[in-house]
Formats: C-alpha cells, sequence, structure tokens
C-alpha cells in the first residue's frame, strides 16, 4: 500500500508541518483570549452606557483583527499541507479527518465572516445590542472553529467511530457523534480554549502594564488588567483542572506518551513523579494518571516488552509482537484485494477474516524497529515541566496582580508592571510547550497506533519539500515581523477617546 521511501525526506515533510503549525499558534490563542476580553469590556459600556468602556473594546479589537487577518493566513497553509504533503495520510483517513475541517471551513469561517464585518463598521451603524451580539458571536465563530480543528486533532491521538474497508484501503466513519465527542476531544477543546484565554489575559495585563510604566491611559490600563486577570485566574485553575483529565485519557490511550513525558523508563504500582532529578513527589504520578494512590503506570520498557495487565484484565502485548500482527494484517490485505479482484471469494473471506483479526495492529506492521515506537524523551518531557511550570505560576501572576488591583497599588509597583510585561512572552512559550508534548510525545504516530508518519507521508523530491521549508521560514516570520510592528504602532498610538 506505502512504499519505502527516503527518511530524510520524512523529517523534512515533518519540519515543514510542525514550522507551520507552529506558526499558526502563535496567532490562534491570542484570538481565541481577546475574543473573551473584548466582549467583556463591550458587555460594560452597554449594560453601563459608558463610552470609556466603548473606546476601551475598540482598542482590544483593534488588536484582535491584525492579529486575527495573519492567523488566517498561516492557517490556510497549514490545511493545504495535509494535500501537499501527507497525501497518504489524506487518502487513508481523509473520509473521517475531511468531515470536521469541512464543518469547520462551512460553519465557524462564514459564522466569523460576516460578524466580525458587522463587529469592525458596524458601530453607529447598528443597534448596540446587536453589535454586542456580533462582537460575541465573531469569538464563538473562532471557539467553533478550534471545536473542528481540535476534534480532528483528538481523533489522531485517539482514533474511534470509524471501520477499516480492505476494498478501498481506506478507513471511513461509521459513528459521527464518537468521533465529534469522544473523551479525547472534549478534554482537549477545553484544555486548549482555556490556556488561550491566559495567553490572552497575559496580553492584556502585561500591553497594560506598559502605559503604567509609562505613565500613559492610568485608567484604561488598570480597568483592562482587573478584566483581563480575572478571566486569566478562572481559565487558569479550569485549564488546570481540564489537564488533570486530559492527563487521565493520555495514560489510558497513549501510555507511550505518558511515559516519554515523565521520562519513565521502568514503571510500577505507586510511581512518583519526576520534577526534575532526583526531586519527585512520592506517589504522585499514579494518582495523576489513574487516580489511584498504588495505580499502576507502564514504563518505556515495560511498553515495548509486554506482559503487564492491562485495566481490562488482558495481557499486554511486546512491541514485537504487535510488530509481527501487524504484518500479518498488511499480508491479509494484499490478498484479499488479489483474491478479490480474481473472483475467489473463499480466499477473499478467509483473508478478510485475518486482516479483521489483526487490524488493530495495521500500523505496527510499518515499524521496523520497535525502538522506533519511543517518542524523543528529552524533549517530551522538559517540554511537559515547562508547561505545568509555567502553568502553576501563571496562577500565582493572576492572584498577585488581582490582589494588588484590588487594592489600588499596581499603578505604584514598577517591578511588577515589567514581569508582567516580560510575561507576555512566557505565555506563548507555555503554549508552544503544550503543542510540543501533544504531538512529539504521539510520535511515530501521524494516527495514533493506526499510521505512522514514515507511511503518512506524499511521495516527494526531498529537495522540493527543503526549499518550500525556507519559503515558509521566509514567508511567516515577516508576517509575524510585520504584524508585531503594525501592532507596536497601534499600541503606541493607545486607545482613542481616552485621555491619558
Amino acid at each position: 500500500m506505502f512504499e519505502n521511501i527516503d527518511t530524510s525526506l520524512i523529517d523534512w515533510s515533518r519540519a515543514q508541518f510542525a514550522l507551520t503549525a507552529m506558526y499558526h499558534w502563535l496567532f490562534v490563542p491570542l484570538t481565541l483570549g481577546l475574543a473573551v476580553i473584548m466582549g467583556l469590556m463591550e458587555t460594560f459600556y452597554v449594560t453601563t452606557g459608558k463610552e470609556f468602556w466603548k473606546n476601551t473594546a475598540k482598542f482590544w479589537m483593534k488588536l484582535f483583527g491584525i492579529n486575527f487577518a495573519v492567523g488566517v493566513a498561516t492557517g490556510l497553509i497549514l490545511e493545504f499541507e495535509f494535500g501537499t504533503n501527507w497525501s497518504n495520510y489524506s487518502w487513508f483517513v481523509g473520509d473521517i479527518f475531511g468531515a470536521p475541517l469541512a464543518i469547520e471551513g462551512i460553519l465557524a469561517f462564514f459564522m466569523e465572516a460576516t460578524f466580525i464585518a458587522v463587529m469592525f463598521f458596524g458601530w453607529n451603524k447598528v443597534s448596540k445590542r446587536f453589535h454586542l451580539a456580533s462582537t460575541w458571536l465573531t469569538g464563538l465563530g473562532a471557539t467553533i472553529s478550534a471545536w473542528w480543528i481540535l476534534v480532528a486533532n483528538a481523533w489522531m491521538q485517539y482514533p474511534v467511530g470509524m471501520a477499516f474497508n480492505p476494498e478501498t484501503v481506506r478507513n471511513e466513519m461509521v459513528d459521527f457523534a464518537a468521533v465529534a465527542l469522544s473523551p479525547m476531544a472534549i478534554a482537549k477543546f477545553f484544555h486548549t480554549v482555556l490556556s488561550s484565554w491566559i495567553l490572552g489575559a497575559v496580553f492584556v495585563v502585561g500591553i497594560s502594564c506598559w502605559y503604567l510604566l509609562r505613565n500613559r491611559q492610568k485608567e484604561f490600563a488598570l480597568s483592562s488588567i482587573k478584566v483581563a486577570a480575572a478571566v486569566g485566574l478562572f481559565a487558569s485553575l479550569v485549564t488546570a483542572w481540564t489537564g488533570d483529565i486530559s492527563g487521565v485519557q493520555v495514560a489510558k490511550v497513549q501510555p507511550m506518551k505518558m511515559a516519554a513525558a515523565e521520562g519513565l523508563h521502568d514503571g510500577g504500582n505507586g510511581v512518583p513523579f519526576t520534577i526534575a532529578g532526583d526531586l519527585k513527589i512520592p506517589k504522585m504520578l499514579s494518582i495523576l494518571a489513574t487516580h489511584d494512590i498504588d495505580g499502576y503506570v507502564p514504563g518505556i520498557n515495560n511498553l515495548l516488552e509486554g506482559g503487564y495487565q492491562m485495566p481490562d484484565g488482558t495481557t499486554a502485548l511486546s512491541a514485537e509482537e504487535k510488530i509481527k500482527r501487524g504484518q500479518i494484517a498488511i499480508a491479509a490485505l494484499d490478498a484479499f484485494r488479489k483474491a478479490h479482484k480474481a473472483g475467489d471469494e473463499a480466499s477473499a473471506a478467509a483473508a478478510r477474516k485475518t486482516l479483521d483479526e489483526n487490524v488493530k495492529y495495521f500500523g505496527y506492521g510499518y515499524i521496523k524497529d520497535p525502538a522506533h515506537l519511543v517518542p524523543n524523551v528529552g524533549l517530551t518531557f522538559w517540554s511537559f515541566r515547562i508547561m505545568v511550570g509555567l502553568g502553576g505560576y501563571f496562577i500565582l501572576f493572576f492572584i498577585i496582580v488581582l490582589i494588588v488591583s484590588k487594592k489600588e497599588k499596581l499603578a505604584d509597583m514598577r517591578w511588577l508592571q515589567r514581569v508582567a510585561l516580560w510575561t507576555i512572552p512566557l505565555a506563548y512559550i507555555g503554549s508552544q510547550a503544550g503543542w510540543v508534548v501533544a504531538e512529539v510525545g504521539r510520535q511515530p504516530w501521524a494516527i495514533q497506533d493506526m499510521l505512522p508518519v514514515g507511511a503518512a507521508i506524499s511521495k516527494l523530491q526531498t529537495g522540493s519539500v527543503q526549499l518550500t521549508f525556507f519559503i515558509f521560514l521566509l514567508l511567516f516570520t515577516v508576517l509575524l515581523f510585520a504584524e508585531i510592528g503594525i501592532m507596536l504602532k497601534a499600541i503606541k498610538k493607545g486607545p482613542e477617546g481616552i485621555k491619558n
């Protein structure tokens, strides 16, 4: 079904997709976060009638619009790459993966395009309440867009609701609800969207503190900080909760990712959580992964060697046995197709039976060495700690900012203002680290246990992928610096209609 492809092509294709995804994710969380904050500010305007809140909302909307435009451009390129660089993937699971992307395009994009026009150009042309509804619906459209993208990604992490058709050599959707509402999709959606609210809140607090450092727009800055810090603290606490839910899901369906994220080579019962080096919290990993203080957590070696008891009572297979069964499934598929084409229905039925018995391990048949099943442990381990550590920092940061703001002392605390400003890049680092854990930890799979990346890519010339990698790197960097430049210009100008 899939031909052997040069490993350098695999590496460059992965690098190009990672480049595009990471640049795209610089813009998405700020869009989602600012949508909530500016929606709240316009709500205050409609309920109080104060022009101050209208002008405050309009300022953050301007930054939202700048960021939104660049995010759309990078997102479109990302979706096109599924067809250009990952055609085998698109063929193999396009019937399933394409559905969420199509719904996103039809529903979310049209919704955003309709109401964002009213939001930006409808001031004084439509009623206050209609404009407010348009603002919230723009943010809702962006969130719905994120929902369907995250459903697609969650399905790659935990493929459900499909059946393999040997006649077409495609996985076909048989249960849309299972795909759209899988536990992995729900947990990933809330964790990702709420973490985006954190980034948006940090951004607003940091930019507002920039005004305080320069003794400009004090009322605007302090009011923005109070709103953003409240949103940020709520989002930080709920993100931590959804992170716990996600951790349990990962431990169940992606145990190798869990083992890599913990640097756990040999598991067991009552496993400690490693903070760094020899600094460990006794039994904490078992609690986080299983919600049982003595729960069993397999390590990398356990997963490769097999032999331990699974939660359902069965015995885990070794990596070598899974590879063997995967090869049997591939051979059975080939035999089925040949027999079916020749009209030998008896042989086709026998091959189909063998295929159905081993199709669960189909993807393992393309793995050459059990060691290839282990993701980059160092990168996954430290990215996870960066994400979790910064998550804890943000909770503390928002608590301090809210307390100081309530006591009306923030305007005089220049050290905290500087901390807030420099917290902005930390929010981006934490956001990117989360995606590194999710995607690097899943390797070598494009679709968990079903399709390795080596079998998912298009048959291209390595040089063409290298060329487009550097073209995209240049293009995205130019777009990023252009956005930063336009944003800085808008920030320096400040909100209109608000006195210093």
